[in-house]
């Protein structure tokens, strides 16, 4: 019962704002995910760029039900004994309704930097289902900065 009332919670907050005041949110990894969050096959829904130095993997965490999917990435800048940053990229405090990783494409301007584009849906009360947007994320990776943002 407790765990339907927090769900009903976090589904009326999403709910509360406007699909358009969504906001995008990078987030350190740390404590959120795991590697059981990968979706399988690892092979279909990882990728490596820039030499191997980059890693984009899609989490699928079950939870919560608005927003269970995230994208992470393993990047530059490396700490002090080697490890490269880990963030997530999800929206407003929860991750993307569902998101089509074989629509990740990747480019990259050596004014901006990586740059990744996704489909991906947005939690959408009215209908209880996903409402198309796109994810577009740029990478630093000298600065280890990522600008997310959405359009549809």
């Amino acid at each position: 019962m407790v765990k339907r009332w927090l769900l009903a919670l976090a589904l009326g907050a999403v709910a509360a704002a406007p699909l358009a005041a969504q906001q995008v949110e990078v987030r350190d990894c740390a404590g959120r995910m795991s590697p059981l969050g990968i979706v399988e096959p690892w092979e279909d829904y990882s990728r490596t760029y820039s030499n191997g130095k980059v890693r984009v993997a899609l989490m699928d965490l079950l939870e919560p039900a608005g927003g269970p999917v995230y994208l992470m990435l393993l990047s530059p800048p490396y700490n002090e004994i080697g490890d490269r940053q880990c963030k997530t990229i999800g929206v407003d405090g929860i991750g993307f309704w569902n998101a089509d990783f074989p629509t990740l494409d990747a480019s990259y301007d050596p004014a901006t930097g990586l740059r990744f584009t996704m489909a991906v849906e947005l939690y959408d009360p009215q209908s209880g289902g996903g409402r198309a947007a796109l994810l577009t994320a740029t990478l630093n990776q000298a600065t280890g900065a990522i600008d997310a943002r959405l359009s549809r």
